[in-house]
């Protein structure tokens, strides 16, 4: 039953995250999510997965390995949150817009929800980032030490 129920929400979670996905929004994420519940279950699932966690860690692990990156990845991050307000302010489309009306914020109100919760996400990801991904510098230290490298 558990099995059953994991595989339809993991099923459910891919094809919201491949609708979501050109949206602005979490939809990328909600589409790992699904794969990484059918991963539990499923051999192929675990396959596709392995190498985006593999990626998605190098990148991130790289994304906040220096304080200027560290905070260029933490002002894009809290632009994302902070733009879902214009989707909820839901300003008329200004006069220099010249692409049709449908283009001008489109996904209303839960594209801007999905906004803010994907910068908040985001921001909690870019602090877990530089805390658990990269070495303390006085451990690494300490590490090369014991194991004879350090000089």
């Amino acid at each position: 039953m558990r099995r059953l129920l994991l595989s339809t929400l993991g099923w459910l979670l891919v094809l919201v995250g491949v609708v979501l996905y050109p949206l602005p929004g979490p939809g990328l994420l909600v589409l790992v999510l699904g794969l990484a519940l059918l991963s539990r279950y499923d051999p192929w699932a675990a396959r596709r997965l392995a190498p985006l966690q593999r990626r998605a860690l190098v990148e991130t692990r790289r994304s906040v390995a220096t304080l200027p990156r560290l905070l260029v990845t933490a002002s894009v991050t809290v632009a994302l949150g902070v733009s879902g307000l214009v989707w909820l302010a839901d300003p008329a489309r200004p006069d220099w817009w010249l692409l049709p009306t449908w283009t001008w914020l489109p996904g209303g109100t839960w594209a801007g929800v999905g906004q803010i919760v994907s910068g908040v996400a985001g921001l909690a990801v870019v602090v877990w980032a530089r805390v658990a991904l990269l070495p303390d510098p006085d451990r690494s230290s300490d590490m090369n030490t014991l194991s004879g490298s350090g000089r």
